[in-house]
């Protein structure tokens, strides 16, 4: 059985565990219709994360470009690299598919994923926060995750700071976000290398 099958059997075997949608995901699409944040590691920006979406009310197709390299000083070669390109097709407030492509240095993912009731763990909607398993953007898998609440704080973005409510998730995926009502607007999580990772608003 080819990996892709693999991910996607284990992506339909999970559906009986997955949680519902709590809220309606264009809650969280910003006026803009777009989210781009600077990729932060020891102060240097190392790369992208932006948003894009596209549609009305809760059918939406949302468009994902991760595009991360680390750098060695002074040789200045890439040491690390993540790029990952994903669509996201919502209909009614519902995940109706996820296509996802992704380079974790070197190691290609290619999944495709049909509805599903599982948010997907791309962060923006808030959506995750009510939920106790996510959707692996990069394999297909299913993560169960607990949600904290720690509270209102002000975070910096590229605008200047903004006053945004702070959860950590843990479990199968490690992050700790922030939302200004419904919408993302920082990202913190640690790297492989123990490094902290920071996903600044521009």
């Amino acid at each position: 059985m080819t990996p892709q099958k693999t991910c996607i059997l284990t992506v339909l075997a999970a559906l009986a565990l997955a949680p519902a949608a709590m809220a309606a995901p264009s809650a969280s699409v910003p006026a803009s219709g777009r989210l781009a944040f600077d990729v932060i590691r020891k102060d240097r920006d190392i790369g992208d994360y932006v948003v894009t979406f596209r549609g009305t009310g809760d059918d939406l197709s949302v468009e994902i470009a991760t595009d991360v390299r680390v750098k060695v000083p002074v040789i200045g070669v890439s040491a690390y690299r993540f790029v990952q390109t994903s669509t996201e097709t919502w209909r009614g407030g519902q995940l109706a598919s996820l296509a996802s492509r992704t380079d974790d240095n070197g190691t290609p993912h290619d999944i495709r994923v049909g509805a599903t009731n599982l948010v997907p763990a791309s962060l923006w909607n808030a959506d995750i926060l009510q939920s106790s398993a996510v959707l692996n953007t990069i394999d297909g898998s299913m993560d169960a995750i607990s949600v904290s609440n720690l509270g209102t704080e002000s975070i910096s973005t590229g605008s200047g700071p903004v006053q945004a409510t702070h959860y950590t998730i843990r479990g199968g995926l490690q992050r700790d976000l922030w939302y200004a009502g419904a919408t993302l607007v920082h990202v913190r999580f640690a790297a492989e290398d123990g490094s902290q990772i920071d996903y600044v608003l521009k």
